[in-house]
């Protein structure tokens, strides 16, 4: 009897755990737009257009491949609005009453799946470079689960930037290479982009039509949506952006958006590129001599480090982890988060930014956006809920340990060993936002002072006994100990002055 092999919209990968293990002369491959995953989170109106688009076109493929392929687009009369309803609706049709999966990558969907009346194998996601087992293990024992001891494991598994048993240049990292400021400008045009065919204006027209009022633009659209288009831009990056990517990937400018950034990460959430072809060709370029080892190094990072260890954070920790609030943060999410109207220039320009093109880098997440939310003591729920609604590659396996564990310290300290907090003089030394801002970044107090200045301190202040014993912020502790009791009074005062007023 046939069976139903179900190919979610970010598992478009011709070898997924569920196609490999199906029949393509027996099997039925099922694929549904449906309205439950467009919907439980507001999602940006360019993410679900890209992620539609690269659906409709990966099943056209297997089609082609001679698959028998199930497709239903969101506007069809019969959709059922679930993905299990999909199969359910399927199963009947067909007379199948056994689904292959793979693994989905929110907790939320696997446990719909596994509450369907029909037997289901569901498989591991293989499209890593680490499985659960063995994080698992590695993790076992360990009192800090710190990513670097974890990415030097990925080296040594994949052989990536390895001379023997060494890592290349006798370094495992090169961090401190690649936190220049920003540059005077960028010989960079940004990522390769594609316009729009006939299937991609389909979806962009039925999506402005069912989600024309969500946050952010969905025109112009220019992302790759399929595998031939992912590998061109992956391509373009190596060969224009590669060389200099390492220096200036924590930088930020007012009138760059994209800087040296591959922007490759949507591609890669959704299968259409595999993470060791991409690491592959930016070993390739250094060896080559035609990226340094800095760039490529802290490129490959990213993705068999960083992307590997918050996936495997996120099965580990469990359906709970992301409504974790350790620091016990209640405020609302500000109403400029959704239209980007804040006299802070770094944040206007992040959130501009996101409403426009559905991206913003990680140093723009992580310290623009994530720091404020985290010194204004917001929801941590409300921020998860936030970057994954807004994001174009934002998946919740990537998204809540990045925002819960990282950015908001909700977890408690399973990913970071400190809060990723910073007065505005980071973002000064990063970006060249506070040359054009209202506010003044080296006032400290009065009227023009710049806010993360104030909420800075007093974030310290106000969990000073959760971090003053955190050894790396004994010094910050310190100073705060040492000034002036009136100056710390003000600062104190006009923080929540601030506050009252965002509320």
């Amino acid at each position: 009897m046939s069976r139903l092999v179900l190919v979610l919209g970010d598992q478009l990968t011709d070898t997924v755990a569920a196609l490999a293990a199906s029949d393509k002369d027996s099997d039925i491959v099922v694929m549904a737009e449906v309205s439950d995953e467009a919907t439980y989170v507001q999602h940006h109106p360019k993410k679900i257009a890209f992620i539609f688009a690269a659906m409709r076109k990966f099943a056209k493929r297997l089609r082609d491949d001679g698959w028998d392929v199930r497709y239903t687009q969101l506007d069809d009369s019969e959709n059922a609005g679930s993905i299990p309803g999909e199969l359910l609706r399927r199963a009947e049709e067909t007379g199948a009453s056994e689904v292959i999966a793979t693994q989905p990558g929110e907790w939320r969907l696997i446990e719909a799946l596994e509450d369907m009346p029909l037997r289901l194998t569901m498989l591991p996601d293989d499209r890593f470079v680490s499985t659960q087992e063995e994080f698992d293990a590695w993790a076992e024992g360990r009192k800090a689960l710190r990513m670097e001891y974890f990415y030097r494991d990925m080296r040594r598994k994949t052989g990536l930037l390895m001379d023997g048993d060494q890592p290349e240049g006798g370094k495992w990292n090169y961090d401190a290479e690649n936190r220049k400021p920003a540059p005077e400008d960028i010989a960079f045009s940004g990522p390769m982009q594609f316009t729009p065919d006939d299937t991609v204006e389909e979806v962009l027209d039925l999506v402005e039509a069912r989600f024309g009022n969500s946050f952010g633009q969905l025109r112009p659209f220019w992302f790759a949506t399929d595998q031939t288009q992912a590998r061109r831009a992956l391509t373009h990056f190596i060969t224009y952006a590669l060389p200099r990517f390492g220096d200036f990937q924590d930088a930020m400018m007012n009138d760059n958006r994209f800087l040296y950034h591959a922007l490759i990460s949507p591609y890669l959430n959704v299968g259409l590129l595999d993470p060791m072809e991409v690491c592959r060709a930016a070993e390739e370029a250094y060896k080559d001599g035609h990226a340094p080892l800095n760039a490529v190094e802290g490129f490959i990072r990213q993705i068999i480090g960083w992307r590997e260890y918050v996936r495997r954070i996120y099965f580990r920790e469990g359906p709970d982890y992301p409504r974790r609030n350790a620091l016990n943060h209640q405020r609302k999410l500000p109403e400029f988060y959704w239209t980007g109207e804040t006299d802070m220039n770094c944040l206007s320009k992040a959130i501009t930014q996101t409403a426009e093109e559905a991206y913003a880098h990680h140093i723009q997440r992580l310290m623009v956006t994530g720091n404020f939310a985290l010194l204004a003591g917001i929801n941590p729920h409300e921020v998860h809920e936030w970057y994954l609604r807004v994001y174009i590659d934002a998946f919740e396996w990537v998204e809540a340990p990045n925002v819960i564990g990282m950015s908001q310290f909700a977890d408690d300290g399973i990913i970071a060993s400190k809060p990723y907090v910073s007065s505005g003089a980071y973002i000064n030394r990063m970006s060249d936002y506070c040359k054009s801002c209202r506010y003044k970044v080296n006032d400290k107090t009065g009227p023009d002072a710049c806010p993360f200045n104030l909420l800075y301190w007093q974030f310290l202040d106000r969990h000073s006994e959760k971090f003053s014993g955190n050894q790396r912020m004994n010094q910050i502790y310190a100073n705060w100990r040492r000034m002036d009791e009136d100056r710390k009074k003000t600062i104190l005062s006009e923080a929540e002055a601030f506050l009252e007023n965002l509320s």
